[in-house]
């Protein structure tokens, strides 16, 4: 799945502008200029997506853009950790169970399920792996980060 929503933006009376994700109900932000309240969204989009992971809840999936909307995308460790997450619960493996497979710890699993941890690139494109899943990056001009 690509983790890259749609948002809409708004422009409120006072010069404001309010960015929100039809897809991913909560993630909201806004900014004074259009440009940081995009970046900010990035942000905000990341922050919800790891609250489904932490509330065991499945990830949205995105529409297609509407006229009007932009893209935005989680960052490529984000996207790999709830492509992760996603592929655990479809399969019903554990993280013990990953962990096995793996060879590591839980409390290294732990992380590398986590959206809001660091974890390096190479450990979750291996986790992806082990549950049968691979990690394409992909570069799109309108995308925002």
């Amino acid at each position: 799945m690509r983790y890259a929503y749609p948002c809409q933006i708004t422009l409120l009376e006072g010069g404001e502008f309010v960015v929100s994700f039809p897809d991913v109900p909560g993630a909201l932000t806004g900014a004074n200029d259009r440009a940081e309240a995009l970046e900010l969204a990035v942000d905000a989009l990341s922050v919800m997506l790891a609250g489904y992971v932490k509330d065991r809840k499945s990830i949205p999936v995105p529409s297609p853009a509407l006229d009007g909307q932009e893209i935005v995308a989680v960052d490529p460790v984000t996207a790999a950790k709830l492509e992760l997450y996603s592929a655990m619960r479809e399969q019903g493996v554990t993280k013990s169970a990953l962990a096995e497979r793996l060879g590591l710890s839980d409390t290294t699993v732990g992380r590398l399920t986590d959206p809001g941890r660091r974890s390096h690139i190479g450990l979750v494109a291996r986790a992806l792996q082990a549950v049968g899943r691979g990690l394409v990056i992909e570069g799109r001009a309108n995308a925002v980060r």
